[in-house]
C-alpha cells in the first residue's frame, strides 16, 4: 500500500513540476494624451488693457481661495480639538474599566 502512495506522490510531483505554469493576461494601459490649450477667445487688439483687468481678477480670485482655505482650516481645526477630546474621554475610560 505504501508503495502505491510513493508512487502516487511521485508522479503527482512530477505532473506539478512539468506542468506549464499560466502566463498572466497582459495589461493594457493607455497612453496620457496631453489636453488642447483652451482658446482664449479673446482678439489681439482688445488684449491690450487686459493685463490690468486679468490681474485684478486673478487677484480677486486668489483672495477668494485664501477665504475658502482658511474656513476649511478652521473647520479641520475644530474638528481636530473634538478628536483630541474624545480620545481624552476613551483613555479615562480605559483608566476606570481597568480599576474596577
Amino acid at each position: 500500500m505504501t508503495k502505491k502512495a510513493a508512487v502516487g506522490l511521485i508522479t503527482f510531483a512530477f505532473g506539478i513540476v512539468l506542468a506549464p505554469a499560466q502566463s498572466p493576461t497582459p495589461i493594457v494601459v493607455k497612453a496620457i494624451v496631453p489636453a488642447a490649450p483652451a482658446p482664449s477667445g479673446v482678439a489681439p487688439a482688445q488684449n491690450i488693457g487686459a493685463p490690468a483687468a486679468s490681474a485684478d481678477a486673478a487677484l480677486k480670485v486668489l483672495q477668494d481661495m485664501k477665504a475658502a482655505n482658511d474656513a476649511i482650516l478652521a473647520k479641520q481645526a475644530a474638528t481636530l480639538q473634538q478628536l483630541e477630546e474624545m480620545e481624552k474621554a476613551a483613555d479615562q475610560i480605559k483608566v476606570y474599566t481597568k480599576r474596577g
